[in-house]
């Protein structure tokens, strides 16, 4: 196991953990539940999102025996068959408006295991979550090609013009009554929304009419495929063709090597709509040279150019120096789609390398790092607060409009409050505008605590303001609370002295601070004072609106402060 970890961390993976169904269900629902599970040893193993070729056992296996240059790396090649003997898939317009694009491919004589065969339909599903993007750019359709026969149409009707039986069903449904029937499905129903809405329905006929899907909700039961298939047609339909393409290349890149011939795939011809055809899969090689020192200088190594070509072609890029070692000629095989740049070439030749193997040095350029002012200033206070016997408490940023308006007796649009477009929860629809809110649904959640409870925050608050260029604007705020039996204004007045003397702020109207009597919906009336410093308007002191406190499940008095430090840095 450990010499297993070990090799996932140099081919840049991460064995997560090692465990089996037992552990899991036990850990997750207790001991009673997993008697029955099973034993078998499982590794769950992370594949970082961008190596498509590494999410099933046969790709990942492929890799690293590259990587431990045990095997060399297969050649993929496309078999296309004698005029007129392939298999044809014609696209007509009604798809436009649906699922526009559809590439298809055929793994002949193949041999399925248990094993096998649940890995083909697990690589399928995990693309469908990852690059396909639950199934909302790509849909995967894999069918049992003798139970069929092309060419197959790939068309879009009304919903009530569908007819079939649905994969694991019994009977027939129309394409209506298949939505409802999924509605309910844990795994199915997250795709309906994709569809349901269109006019039409995309849906895929063999020459007899019969149904072998309907992307991307289900495939028909007529056509599935199980471990004693022989030859499997696969169909990928979606809104993106680029990544309709990576997905057939990825699946049958995976699965040719159990093909009576390992490694060959039955090309398939697409006929476009406007009578233009394409043979997929494409499985493009294609070259791209990079400097060696380049490669030297962005990784921080000094290898020769054939050590170099060495190491990216265990990491499955096939490399060769050229040009009396001016160049490394590399090359890109089709389940490599994630090699855009050199970088993606030169990061491989890192890990190959090893980062470990890296020497770590001092940067050439010497600089001294400075903290911001602002956070500065803000460490500053908040050791002389807690000194002062205040408790820092730290909340979130988010919170529901109520807390911010209707609590503090305020309208909402008074409050230039940042809205969210689509929260989660009704607890974070909207950014604080007011750090108050937060500190008194902390004091409500610790009424248990003895008293006086006196509490302090000093974090950003957001308002919008169209001046910016995202639209709004952070301040840095400070704000305490006093909660005890008596309202204790004279100890806010006192912290708020306290912090004003910290800052060098004489209390005076010339260059000091100055308080005026004001009124605020939040505050009591009468109790309430409005703090001028600096030329300018920077918060507000007082004593709590009994209304406020009761709306935030509190039971007695509580006097608060607020100020903007900003104008102090």
């Amino acid at each position: 196991d450990e010499e297993f970890n070990e090799l996932c961390f140099e081919f840049g993976l991460e064995l997560d953990e090692i465990t089996s169904e037992k552990d899991i269900i036990s850990k997750e629902k207790g001991e009673e539940k997993a008697k029955g599970a099973s034993d078998t040893i499982l590794y769950k193993i992370d594949v970082p999102a961008n190596r498509y070729d590494l999410l099933c056992l046969e790709g990942l296996v492929r890799g690293l025996q590259v990587f431990k240059e045990r095997i060399n790396l297969p050649r993929y090649e496309k078999i296309i068959p004698a005029q007129g003997e392939g298999q044809r898939l014609m696209i007509t317009e009604q798809t436009v408006q649906v699922r526009p694009h559809a590439v298809a491919a055929v793994l002949r004589n193949i041999t399925f295991t248990k094993e096998r065969y649940d890995s083909f339909i697990d690589l399928q599903e995990k693309l469908h979550q990852n690059i396909c993007r639950r199934r909302a750019l790509v849909a995967i359709g894999t069918h049992d090609l003798d139970t069929i026969s092309g060419p197959f149409t790939y068309t879009a009707k009304a919903p009530s013009e569908i007819k079939f039986k649905p994969l694991n069903q019994s009977r027939e449904y129309t394409a209506s009554q298949i939505m409802d029937l999924y509605r309910t499905d844990s795994h199915l129903r997250h795709y309906l929304h994709l569809i349901e809405s269109k006019p039409l329905y995309p849906v895929i006929y063999d020459s007899n009419g019969v149904v072998l899907s309907m992307p991307p909700i289900i495939n028909g039961d007529h056509t599935k495929i199980n471990v004693n298939t022989r030859n499997v047609f696969i169909e990928c339909t979606g809104t993106d063709i680029t990544k309709a393409k990576i997905v057939l290349d990825i699946i049958v890149t995976m699965f040719s090597e159990y093909c009576e011939k390992p490694f060959s795939v039955e090309a398939a011809e697409v006929v476009y709509p406007n009578g233009k055809t394409h043979i997929y899969p494409e499985l493009a090689y294609r070259k791209e040279k990079v400097k060696p020192e380049l490669i030297n200088k962005k990784i921080g190594i000094s290898e020769t150019p054939s050590s170099l070509a060495k190491l990216l072609t265990r990491m499955c890029l096939k490399s060769h120096v050229i040009g009396n070692g001016n160049n490394i000629e590399v090359e890109i095989p089709p389940t490599r789609a994630d090699i855009i740049h050199a970088c993606d070439i030169i990061e491989d030749a890192a890990i190959a390398y090893g980062y470990n193997n890296i020497q770590m040095t001092i940067p050439k350029t010497y600089t001294i790092a400075n903290q911001l002012p602002l956070n500065k200033l803000t460490e500053l206070l908040r050791l002389d607060l807690a000194a002062a016997g205040f408790t820092e408490a730290l909340t979130f940023a988010l919170c529901s409009q109520e807390d911010i308006a209707d609590k503090l007796g305020m309208d909402i649009s008074a409050t230039k409050a940042v809205r969210i477009a689509n929260p989660k929860t009704a607890e974070f629809q909207v950014a604080r505008t007011t750090l108050l809110p937060g500190l008194l649904k902390t004091i409500a959640a610790n009424r248990k605590m003895p008293l006086p409870l006196k509490l302090f925050e000093i974090s950003d608050i957001v308002v919008k303001d169209p001046n910016t260029d995202v639209g709004a604007r952070n301040y840095r705020h400070f704000c305490a609370v006093y909660y005890n039996k008596t309202p204790g204004f004279e100890i806010i007045h006192g912290l708020l002295d306290r912090v004003m003397q910290l800052l060098e702020v004489p209390p005076n109207e010339e260059n000091g601070y100055t308080i005026k009597a004001t009124e605020g919906s939040a505050f009591f009336p009468g109790r309430c004072a409005e703090i001028f410093a600096k030329g300018q308007s920077i918060g507000r002191l007082g004593v709590l609106h009994p209304d406020v406190i009761t709306k935030f499940e509190l039971t007695m008095p509580c006097s608060a402060l607020e100020i903007n430090i900003e104008p102090f840095v």
